[in-house]
Order: structure tokens, then C-alpha cells, then sequence
């Protein structure tokens, strides 16, 4: 198939004379942006968030596992950020990475995506390859990406492409880095795809192309559903192992030594990160469409929703054993990030930890060494900094609650000067008097 203008963009993405847009500059917008910029591509970021951009300018960074070096060597290698979106005319690629949350009726919340799209859309030009990468439903770039990218008159497949490839990123996981994970692309049409294949190339080590843009969006979709739903089993395997007087972790250890057949996941306090607690629900939502009901997602969503109820009522209990009310209990929660040794705050099932806690009349605090001030979210405030954990600091608490297993706590020190400490992530595995296990 023969396309001159998708030709000479396929021959610049390879030359590397391409100008790469990275819009939005987030946990994978930046790691994106590093990565093309430090493979010889001159890369525009923009972004709505000016402090961001300001931040990026002066080559410092706001993402603790994104080191400044790498942004101010990315800097002089010619990246630049921007707030005005009227720029995206001047780059040859625009990949899109934008948060798609759940309103509050856990449906998909396509605001980011629809009033971006709309924010380059007046700019977009004849010879540009446009790229979601925000999780989403099946149909999202077909349905909302391709009559805004053709509303000016261009003809995608023709003078301009449009290409859905998901965006894979682990924060704070050292065994993997943007290169080294393999990238999905799907087009909207063949050359579309061609163009897309060509787009990630020079960036990705492999690049795995299918047949639409659906497939795609579907692929991201199911890998996040078959980690929902297998943490939603191990979590409801830990209640039933509690009940039975059986520890689960040991239990999952042992099963993990079968070399075939099984694939280890654990237990916590609940999900968090922008994925697994969320995306599940997108295809539920679309799922209804066409008249079918996604049980198995919805049972694992109760499921893993229930967990920071689980763990607060394993406070209460072991309090409880101990002749005091949560009431008036001061409460320390170890670990408010989502996930171990990054920063990231979205959906972290300890700040439900740290409501549920207040809200029974417990007084809270939390240590984190990755987060030394509760930051601003959208929903949920409160007005805390980090407490520095020491001898005297932990025995201060009647209660210490392990939510997220830092590398950086110091486990001993912790165990020995807690008076309680409820363990919803299986770090103690050792028996003690003062450890619950949640």
C-alpha cells in the first residue's frame, strides 16, 4: 500500500528528525519523553499544569524515581515543555498520556482525553501521527479520537494517522524501563498502524502490532483485569486462610515453587495506582452496551474494595484484645504510597486506610520516607507530614498499621518499639504477640 505523505513521516521517525509532542508529562509521559529524547529525537512536552512545565524548564523533577540528571541531560539534548497547546503543529508525532479515571459512578471519566484531543485539534496538520495512550475502553480512539482529528478536513489513513498503543509503565520496578517493555500498536487503518510501528521503533525494543486500535485498547484491558481479579482471589483466599488459623503468605510461597500453572500474587490492604483499581470498570461500562454483565470483574472489584475495611477491623480487634477503643487510638499508617519504594499516590488504599481510621474516631498520622507531605488530591485532604520513625516516635502510637513495605523501614526497629502493629503485607512472617496479621 502506497501513501507518499505517510512515506516521508515513516522516513523521518526513522532518520530520527521527527519532533516527538508528549502531551501530558506525567509517571508516563516523562519516562516516554526521557526515552525518545536520549535516542536522538528533538521532544516538545506540553502540558496544562504550569508548574510542571516551569519545573521541567529548570531541568528539576517531580517524580521521585526520575532523576533531575536525566531531565536536565534532556534539557541540553534540545526538550523543551510548554503550556501552549498551539505548538503541537510543530511536531510530527503527538503522543497523548492523560490520566482517564472513574467518576464517582465508577464510569469512565474521557474528560482529559476529549478536552485534549480538543486542545490540539485546531493545530493538527497534514503529515502528523496522533497516539493515545491512556488506558480506556474498546472503541475510545474510533468513537472520540477519529471525527475530532477529520473535523478540520484532514482524512486519517490518508494525510494524517491515528494509533492506539497502551501505555505499559511500572514505577519503581528497576527489573524493567520504558525501553525494555514491549508496546502494543494498533492503527486505525493499515498505514496507520505502519506509521505507528514506525513511530515507537527507534524507542522500543519490540514493538507488537494488531489489527485496530480495538484490539489494542482490549489488550491493556485485559492484562490490568487478570491482575484485579487474581489479587481479588488471593485477598478472599486470606480471609478464609485467617479464619482457618493459616498464614496465606506462606501459603502463596509455597504454591509459587510450581514451576507451571501458577503465578504468585499476594494480598494487601486493598488496590492502588492508576490501573488495577481503575481500568477494570472501563470495560465493564462498555461491556453493558452490548447487553453483557462482567461478573467476574465486579466480584473482584467488591472483593478488593472491602480490603481497607478488612484491615481497620483487624485494629479494631486487636485493640480490642488489648482493652482499648479505636476512638481516641493514636493511629500510625506505614506506607501511604501505592505500591513499595515509589511516591505515587494515586488510588492508594492507605489514604481509605487513614479515613476509615478517622472516621471510627481514631487520631492518624503516617510515616512514608517516599512522601514527607500529604500531598493535594482530588479527593481526599489531609493536613500531615511524614513522622520520622524512631524509638521514641513508635512507642507513642497505640497502634502502628503496615499498609505500603518500604525497603526503606526499618522493619526491627518497628517490630521492636510498636506496641501493635496490624500487617496487611505479610512482612513479618515470624509469630509475635504484638502482630496482627491482615
Amino acid at each position: 500500500m502506497s501513501n507518499s505523505t505517510a512515506n516521508e513521516l515513516i522516513a523521518r521517525l526513522n532518520g530520527r528528525e521527527s519532533i516527538i509532542g508528549i502531551v501530558g508529562l506525567g509517571y508516563v509521559g516523562l519516562p516516554l519523553m526521557l526515552r525518545y529524547s536520549a535516542v536522538g529525537f528533538r521532544v516538545l512536552g506540553i502540558d496544562i499544569d504550569a508548574v510542571k512545565v516551569e519545573k521541567l524548564n529548570q531541568g528539576q523533577s517531580y517524580i521521585e524515581h526520575i532523576s533531575a540528571a536525566n531531565i536536565a541531560r534532556a534539557r541540553e539534548a534540545g526538550f523543551e515543555a510548554t503550556t501552549d497547546f498551539s505548538r503541537a503543529s510543530e511536531c510530527d508525532a503527538l503522543i497523548l498520556c492523560v490520566p482517564t479515571p472513574l467518576n464517582k459512578y465508577r464510569e469512565p471519566d474521557m474528560s482529559f482525553v476529549i478536552n485534549t484531543t480538543d486542545a490540539i485539534k485546531p493545530h493538527l496538520r497534514a503529515g502528523q501521527v496522533v497516539s493515545l495512550e491512556s488506558t480506556t475502553y474498546p472503541g475510545t480512539t474510533e468513537e472520540e479520537l477519529l471525527p475530532r482529528v477529520q473535523e478540520g478536513g484532514l482524512e486519517v489513513g490518508k494525510n494524517i494517522f491515528l494509533v492506539y498503543s497502551p501505555e505499559r509503565e511500572d514505577p519503581g520496578n528497576a527489573k524493567f524501563e520504558t525501553r525494555t517493555i514491549p508496546k502494543v500498536v494498533g492503527g486505525h487503518t493499515e498505514i496507520c498502524r505502519e506509521v505507528g510501528v514506525a513511530l515507537y521503533e527507534p524507542a522500543i525494543d519490540r514493538v507488537i502490532p494488531v489489527s485496530s486500535t480495538k484490539a489494542a485498547e482490549m489488550t491493556k484491558l485485559l492484562e490490568n483485569i487478570h491482575r484485579a481479579v487474581n489479587i481479588g482471589l488471593v485477598n478472599e483466599m486470606k480471609i478464609v486462610a485467617d479464619r482457618m488459623g493459616i498464614d496465606i503468605f506462606e501459603v502463596v510461597d509455597a504454591a509459587a515453587t510450581k514451576p507451571f500453572g501458577f503465578t504468585p500474587y499476594y494480598p494487601g490492604p486493598g488496590l492502588g495506582g492508576h490501573c488495577i483499581p481503575i481500568d477494570p470498570f472501563y470495560l465493564t461500562w462498555k461491556a453493558r452496551e452490548y447487553g453483557l454483565h462482567t461478573r467476574f470483574i465486579e466480584l473482584s472489584g467488591e472483593v478488593n474494595k472491602a480490603m481497607p475495611e478488612y484491615v481497620v477491623g483487624k485494629l479494631m480487634d486487636g485493640l480490642n484484645s488489648r482493652g482499648k477503643a479505636l476512638k481516641g487510638c493514636n493511629i500510625l499508617v506505614l506506607g501511604i504510597a501505592y505500591k513499595k519504594n515509589v511516591d505515587d499516590m494515586r488510588e492508594s488504599p492507605s489514604v481509605e486506610l487513614m479515613e476509615l481510621i478517622q472516621h471510627k474516631g481514631g487520631v492518624v498520622a503516617y510515616s512514608d520516607p517516599h512522601v514527607p507531605v500529604f500531598p493535594k488530591m482530588r479527593e481526599h485532604h489531609f493536613e500531615l507530614s511524614s513522622v520520622t520513625l524512631s524509638a521514641e516516635t513508635l512507642e507513642a502510637f497505640d497502634a502502628v498499621v503496615l499498609a505500603t513495605d518500604h525497603d526503606k523501614f526499618d522493619y526491627a526497629l518497628i517490630s521492636a518499639h510498636a506496641k501493635l502493629i496490624v500487617d496487611s503485607r505479610g512482612k513479618y512472617r515470624a509469630p509475635a504477640g504484638h502482630i496482627i496479621k491482615a
